[in-house]
């Protein structure tokens, strides 16, 4: 039986925290003031279905993963205490700049993950998507919303750097960096082609595909030679040669049958690769499921599935040790025992759905390390 955490539950990590605190410092004191070993924080982003604030209201809520993900706070921002918060369309965050972003359908958002202080906020022209951040945290990538255009912002203001224009509308959406930094790659909700970006000249330098639909979600290895794509009437993912820019193959997912879905319109909306690039996940909005592929150079098998997940779920992520999947249902799931082990919470007891976190590993009270919204491979070199 899942249990509902109230306030009761969360007074003990969230009172210092409540009283104004940092986050990293509450976290510590929660855990009995080992300064000196890391903290492992999940960033939350809410309204992360949507517009939705039946599902953690508006905020980014912040949840201990070494002590069965309670939450530890809730970061107020201009987007959450606005009368109408506006869908939260991407997140990423930097440990060398310690800054957290994220983006709503019009503004770009920068957050001092020490003092939790919004720096700036700014908007675009054609608002903003699923943003992407180079490793070294001085670049941002930020799609436009669904237009033709990406912009290159820099990250420690907000500037813009320079626009990325395409020739016909490609409905700019999701949007990866490589581990290292060399190539960006964005996805269309109107295109079959997956493009490619040189970040030292931020100029289009190829294509992937064609995919047989266009591209919805998709992850890349850690080498940046294969990509794994969903794609618009199909329930598993397409596989592409980031190298040759061929298509590869397309995989389908066996057992399941299709049915509507309540958002997105596509059966698999969301897709991530274990970091150790063993496994992919992939999901499955009708059956409220998740499906594994085993993952040995070219040779993908499907091997479980993970079923009676809590609504229909729009993506998968992974902590940095690929020990927890997360899909945007809000379950913590043991990507061993492939069995859900806790689930998100509010301070009100609410079931926290998001489609937008990020892991942020904490030392000495410091950012060190940060993960991914994409659930990109990290096998690198």
């Amino acid at each position: 039986m899942r249990r509902v955490w109230t306030r009761r539950d969360f007074l003990g990590t969230c009172a210092t925290a409540a009283a104004g605190v940092p986050l990293f410092a509450a976290a510590t004191a929660a855990a009995g003031g080992r300064n000196a070993q890391e903290r492992n924080l999940l960033y939350v982003a809410c309204p992360g279905i949507r517009n939705y604030l039946q599902f953690g209201g508006a905020g980014v809520l912040v949840f201990d993963m070494d002590r069965g993900h309670r939450l530890v706070k809730r970061i107020e921002t201009p987007a959450s205490t606005v009368a109408k918060p506006e869908n939260i369309k991407g997140i990423c965050a930097s440990a060398r700049t310690k800054r957290l972003y994220f983006t709503t359908l019009t503004r770009l958002f920068c957050v001092d993950l020490l003092t939790e202080e919004t720096l700036w906020h700014r908007s675009y022209d054609g608002g903003c998507d699923r943003l992407a951040i180079h490793p070294s945290g001085k670049w941002l990538y930020v799609p436009s919303l669904e237009k033709d255009h990406w912009h290159v912002i820099d990250a420690l203001d907000g500037r813009i750097l320079k626009r990325i224009q395409f020739r016909e509308p490609k409905g700019a959406h999701n949007t990866i960096c490589s581990l290292d930094g060399s190539r960006v790659f964005l996805a269309g909700l109107r295109s079959r082609w997956l493009h490619v970006l040189d970040t030292g000249s931020n100029e289009i330098v190829g294509k992937v595909g064609p995919f047989s639909a266009p591209i919805r979600p998709f992850t890349v290895n850690g080498r940046a030679t294969r990509c794994y794509c969903c794609v618009n009437d199909l329930l598993g993912f397409e596989v592409g040669d980031l190298q040759t820019g061929r298509f590869l193959k397309r995989v389908e997912v066996r057992g399941f049958r299709r049915g509507p879905v309540k958002r997105h319109g596509c059966p698999s909306h969301g897709i991530g690769m274990t970091p150790d690039e063993r496994e992919l996940w992939v999901v499955d909005a009708y059956n409220q499921a998740l499906h594994v592929f085993a993952i040995d150079g070219d040779r993908i098998e499907q091997t479980t599935s993970i079923t009676g997940l809590r609504e229909q779920p729009g993506w998968v992520m992974f902590s940095l040790d690929g020990r927890y999947a997360y899909p945007s249902t809000g379950e913590v799931i043991d990507t061993k025992r492939k069995r859900v082990v806790a689930a998100l919470y509010d301070e009100d007891g609410r079931e926290v759905h998001s489609e937008k976190m990020v892991h942020v590993v904490f030392a000495e009270n410091h950012p060190v390390r940060t993960g991914d919204q994409f659930g990109i491979g990290r096998l690198a070199g």
